[in-house]
Order: structure tokens, then sequence, then C-alpha cells
């Protein structure tokens, strides 16, 4: 099921004159920072300005991995798996997690060494992931034999079903007394003494002591409104699910071009393993050379396109006052076309790698978009400019599996407590400070 702003609003909670917290943004990182701040006590109230997981929670692989993460992000991704466990035992929705695995297949030496670079992160962290020989590979998927030189398998890496898993937590957050108000869009913050105190909401004003701005592809756009400066670019990513199929393998797989996962239905969600597409605009021209680390390293899978609204991507609206209708009530749910470039490559993909599902209709497909940050890896952090303003953006597609863990990072910090990880590699000043960008792996 994909949200969009046709579908009925479910929580419109009313606003309270104050809150400890609000948090902006009701995807899996905003929720997941509410569920831990109010598990600690705090009164919170998530604001959304279409729908709870409306846009890239609900439409991403449904992966949860700890394979091939940033070395900085694994230790939270670790937490993070953990607690979906925890979390689909307590929830009384179905999510559909389960631990699968994660496989990364390869067709040459060369893919091998690769993913072998990042055993010693693994090693470190005593994970279960473990070379493959082609003959093991062949075993793990009940298809075409003999395509393979060997792979990559993280054992203990999960699955679950994006558009129920944040939906559920937010119904649980509400039965614990979080508020959650859809269709409320957050124009600005206000502040006193230097220091944040509220929000303006388009239905009013909410006091805070302290606000988590979890916009996602938005993020950069609020922060452009209070005059800083978040580098951060939207990538269009493709998505499909099959009809029921046979059953060839039931974790999350990258086979060459195309991607898999094991979906409760019976079906596979697929994604492609090549292709994902930014279309220029402004920003991508500000934080260019921010980028280019990035870029070379991805080269073979992002896709720049000039289509669409061109014009209003190079003159976008940056600026407007708290009595003002903010972009963010034009458009309530980013609903992007998917792409038929990228369907094709999916389905040449299948043919090619998987021909038992080569024949399967694809029933529905989608896009989201994704945030990404120039060195591909989120922000976490306060903004200095605006103490009790926090950030947690920019997660570059690894968003819904590092959620809860990412929750819990950020409650911690909103609420004062001495941190468990090490967030150096997440700070916003890491953008204007000189320090380069450094991509983490490129699987």
């Amino acid at each position: 099921m994909i949200y969009s702003d046709q579908t009925p609003v479910s929580h419109q909670d009313a606003l309270p004159e104050a809150v400890d917290v609000v948090v902006i943004g009701a995807g899996v990182i905003g929720i997941c920072t509410a569920w831990f701040l109010n598990q600690a006590g705090a009164s919170v109230l998530v604001c959304e300005k279409g729908r709870v997981a409306g846009e890239q929670s609900s439409r991403n692989w449904g992966w949860i991995r700890q394979q091939a993460r940033d070395p900085a992000e694994l230790p939270i991704v670790i937490d993070s798996i953990n607690a979906w466990e925890t979390l689909s035992r307590e929830l009384t929705t179905d999510i559909g997690f389960t631990r699968h695995g994660v496989l990364y297949a390869a067709e040459n030496d060369d893919q091998l060494a690769q993913m072998e670079q990042w055993l010693d992160t693994a090693v470190q962290h005593q994970l279960d992931t473990r070379m493959l020989s082609g003959a093991e590979v062949d075993t793990l998927i009940k298809d075409e034999p003999g395509q393979w030189k060997g792979g990559m398998f993280t054992a203990s890496d999960a699955r679950a079903e994006p558009w129920k898993a944040v939906p559920a937590m937010a119904e649980s957050l509400r039965a614990r007394g979080g508020l959650i108000r859809e269709g409320c869009a957050v124009r600005s913050i206000e502040t006193q003494a230097g220091r944040v105190c509220g929000v303006v909401t388009e239905h009013g004003r909410v006091g805070a002591q302290s606000v988590v701005c979890a916009g996602g592809a938005w993020s950069t756009l609020f922060m452009a409104n209070l005059g800083v400066s978040l580098p951060q670019l939207s990538v269009r990513a493709t998505v499909a699910r099959t009809a029921p199929a046979p059953d060839i393998y039931q974790g999350n797989a990258t086979m060459g071009e195309v991607a898999i996962r094991r979906r409760e239905d019976g079906g596979y969600t697929v994604a492609s393993g090549v292709s994902n597409e930014h279309f220029i605009g402004a920003d991508s021209f500000r934080y260019f050379f921010k980028y280019l680390p990035a870029l070379r390293a991805s080269v073979r899978f992002i896709r720049l396109r000039f289509g669409g609204n061109l014009v209003e991507r190079l003159l976008p609206v940056r600026s407007w006052g708290d009595d003002e209708v903010s972009p963010f009530e034009q458009t309530r749910v980013l609903n992007p076309d998917p792409s038929a470039t990228a369907l094709r490559q999916m389905r040449d993909g299948l043919v090619k790698r998987l021909p038992k599902l080569a024949a399967l209709p694809f029933e529905e497909a989608w896009a989201g978009m994704i945030d990404v940050t120039p060195d591909v890896v989120p922000v976490m952090d306060e903004v200095a400019d605006y103490p009790g303003l926090y950030l947690a953006t920019g997660f570059s597609g690894h968003g819904f599996g590092i959620g809860p863990g990412a929750g819990r990072v950020m409650a911690d910090m909103v609420l004062g407590r001495p941190a468990v990880h090490d967030l150096t590699r997440f700070r916003l000043s890491r953008f204007s400070d000189g320090s380069p960008m450094q991509p983490g792996p490129g699987l």
C-alpha cells in the first residue's frame, strides 16, 4: 500500500498549548524519535504535513541491513535491528519482521575484492558476515545457477514491511500518550533569549523546549528558511512488487542489475541495482563540489535528469513568513512517478538473473525520494545557531533499517543523556568546517 494525499487522515490530535518536544515529520526517523522520547517520559507532538509514513518510509525496499554499512553507522544499525525484533513482538500489528539474511552476489573477482574489504568492519563488530563461493550462492538462490563467482552474506540481517511497520509504531505511540497530527505543516520555529521555545504550524503555535526536524527530503528547504545551509539532494528510487511468486529465496539479495526481497504476501519487492535518478535543480549547483566524491563513487548508479519541473527546481521558494502558506502545505505527499527506465531495467534484470520470476507481472510500481548527503551518511546533531533545534535527516536510503537506532540516538541527544555511540561523523558542521567528504562503502 502506497500512501498519498488522498489517503484518509488517521491521526488528528488537538494541538496542545505546549509539549516538551515537537518532532517535525512522521516518517520512520520522526516516529522512532518520538517513540523513545515518550518511553523516557517526555511529552511529544509529531507534526506531519501529509500522512504518517507517506513518503520514503513506506516506499523503501524493506531491508534491515547491517551488511556493508558505513563503519560509523554500523553500531547504531546493530542496535536498530535488535530494536526492530523487539518491536515486532510488542506491536499489535504483524510488521513482517524476519531474519533471513542479506546476500550480495558477485560475478567477478573485482566485485568480490570490494566486498572483502568490508569484512574487517564486520569482524570488529562480531557480525556473522561471510564470503560465499559461487556454489554456495547457487544453494541460497534457487534459480539460474552458474552465474556467480561468489558473494557476501550476513545471515542475521532482516526484512519487514515498511508500509505496516511505521504506522503500527505510530498507533502504539498514540496509545502510550504521544500526540500525532497529520495534515499539519510546521512553518517555522520560535525562539526566546536565543533558544528554541516553540513552533508555528499552519494550525497555530505550540510551545516546546526542543524541536527535532526529521523532514527527510524536505529538511533542506525547512532549514533554508531559517538561514541554515544543509547540503542534501533528493534522488528518485523506483520499486515494484510482483504477483505471488515461487519461493526462490526468503531474504534480501542484490543480484547484479536487480535487487529482491521476499514479501509477506508471497511476492517479491523488486528494485533496480543500477539506477537511481537525481533531477537537476538549484541545490545541485549550490552543493556541486561537496557531492563530487559521492558522484565519482556512484557514477554507475546515479543518473542525472533535467526533465520535469526544471524551472521550479532552479528557482525554488526558499523563504516565507510564519503567516504565509509554506511549500509544505502546497505538496502534502511527495509522490513521484516511477521511472519507466528503471522498470525496464528491473524486468531485464529478472530475465537475465532470476528467470523463475521473469514472467511475473508487476502488480504495483512506485517511486520515492531519498534524502542523500554528500558523504551518504545522515546528520544527527543540534543546530549551533538554534539551541534546542535538532536535525535527524539525510539517511541516504538507510533510514528504514536504522530507524529505531537513530530514534534512540536522537532521544538521548534531546534529553541531554551521554551519547552511547561516537556521533562525530554525523555532525552538521562537517559541511562547513573544511572536512573532506568521504562517502561510505559503495556496495
